[in-house]
């Protein structure tokens, strides 16, 4: 065959495997071979953050036998590539004729018509893949180090993060496992959020700081136990600079990947109450000197310190949030959460508007408990990095559980609760690996 002829092989490649090779050697069969990559972006819109960074992937790639170039691929979709090279033939296995990537085979159909180019879909090698490999080597967990770094690999593959909160072993899991399928993306929780309200909650005891770090540690553990992603922790007001100074190193060596501290000082108070309870903003250079001091207790650049910044919820408006915001980050912050307990957005605009205006910006983050009607990709249009759903997988179980309770009491038995609101008995019992 002409060894001139153009074939296009569109590749993750997180983890090299035996199943890419048979791929690269089938195309080699048809001319030369340029690899599109996918960026870590491109893999991260749609299945999930690569284990192996861009660069990396690519020097292994650039080193195998008949591999011509290798060129980013910025999204999944191939035809502003493919459409650029006007290629002879593109090669993929014919996994994707199903699934997700679908749609994406049938526009390089679209576009190869354009030239007379041809579509090439040799048989896809059963038994491994990426994907398999990686849940393989993740399904026992993951090592602390590579925990701490996961957060910022996301914050910079994905223009915008989703956590959800977890406060046990199991809601852990549920965090780690969801995912929803749109559009030929799937959508899942970058991260676990570690709410202080929800903790506390679950143990029966207010939300004032009221629950030890012992515990608070004991909890990071189980979840930890049980999942992967990058855990972000609420740290109220961070206490005294010189306890902050020890609970960052733990946090740190636990694997945690950040802490949220919020600028109020004395008896620590739910946000939410606003100023129908007696709240305390901590003054600007005492908090800016926490977070310096924090950061020098740090061993890694890894770990983030980010700020809450509580101006809005105690009324003191924009110009206070945005000057204390300033301070922060001068002082190292590595983010910014923005907090309000308006249901309407327009204080929070304001404050996105403002701050893309900074100089020294670091990522910035919302907890939208109260004006949850915005959608993340709105937010993302703000230029928010990061959404907080804070506290609902507590706020959901609770009603159920009450429900059940009193379907018991109404009944005298558990047989209308356990048939119309319970899941079956023998899903319970396999809910979590290695009990069966």
């Amino acid at each position: 065959m002409n060894k001139q002829k153009i074939v296009y092989v569109g590749m993750s490649a997180d983890l090299f495997h035996h199943g890419h090779m048979n791929i690269i050697n089938e195309a080699r069969k048809y001319g030369d071979v340029i690899i599109g990559l996918l960026s870590d972006e491109a893999l991260a819109s749609y299945k999930r953050v690569p284990l192996i960074k861009y660069n990396e992937r690519k020097l292994i790639l650039d080193n195998i036998q008949g591999v011509k170039k290798v060129i980013p691929q910025d999204t999944l979709d191939y035809t502003k590539n493919i459409k650029k090279l006007r290629p002879d033939y593109v090669v993929h296995g014919d996994d994707w004729q199903v699934g997700i990537q679908k749609e994406t085979r049938l526009e390089v159909i679209k576009a190869l018509k354009e030239w007379g180019g041809k579509l090439i879909e040799p048989k896809y090698t059963e038994g491994v893949s990426s994907t398999k490999i990686i849940n393989a080597l993740t399904s026992k967990g993951v090592l602390p180090n590579i925990r701490l770094k996961s957060l910022n690999r996301r914050l910079v593959a994905k223009p915008i993060l989703r956590l959800l909160e977890a406060h046990s072993g199991l809601t852990g899991i549920i965090v780690e496992k969801s995912s929803f399928i749109s559009k030929n993306v799937r959508k899942e929780f970058d991260g676990i959020w570690l709410s202080s309200l929800t903790v506390s909650t679950n143990r029966g005891k207010p939300d004032t700081e009221l629950v030890d770090h012992a515990t608070r540690f004991q909890v990071i553990e189980e979840i930890m136990e049980v999942t992967t992603k990058p855990i972000i922790v609420d740290g109220d007001t961070g206490g005294e600079i010189e306890h902050f100074r020890h609970r960052v190193k733990t946090l740190e060596r636990l694997g945690v990947s950040a802490v949220i501290i919020e600028d109020k000082t004395g008896l620590k108070r739910n946000s939410l109450f606003g100023t129908d309870v007696k709240q305390q903003q901590e003054w600007p250079e005492e908090f800016a000197n926490k977070i310096s001091e924090g950061k020098k207790s740090l061993i890694t650049d890894d770990f983030r310190i980010i700020a809450r910044v509580e101006s809005l919820i105690l009324g003191k408006g924009i110009e206070d949030a945005l000057n204390r915001t300033n301070a922060y980050l001068d002082a190292g912050a590595d983010g910014i959460m923005i907090h309000s307990k308006e249901t309407d957005e327009n204080e929070i605009v304001q404050f996105c508007k403002e701050y893309q205006s900074f100089k020294n910006k670091a990522p910035l983050v919302v907890v939208p408990t109260t004006f949850n009607h915005i959608k993340e990709d709105e937010f993302e249009k703000m230029g928010v990095n990061m959404v907080i759903y804070g506290n609902h997988l507590l706020r959901s179980a609770y009603p159920a559980m009450v429900d059940v309770a009193q379907m018991i009491l109404k009944n005298g038995r558990s047989k209308e609760a356990s048939d119309e609101l319970c899941m079956p008995i023998s899903e319970i019992i396999k809910l979590v690996p290695e009990t069966y």
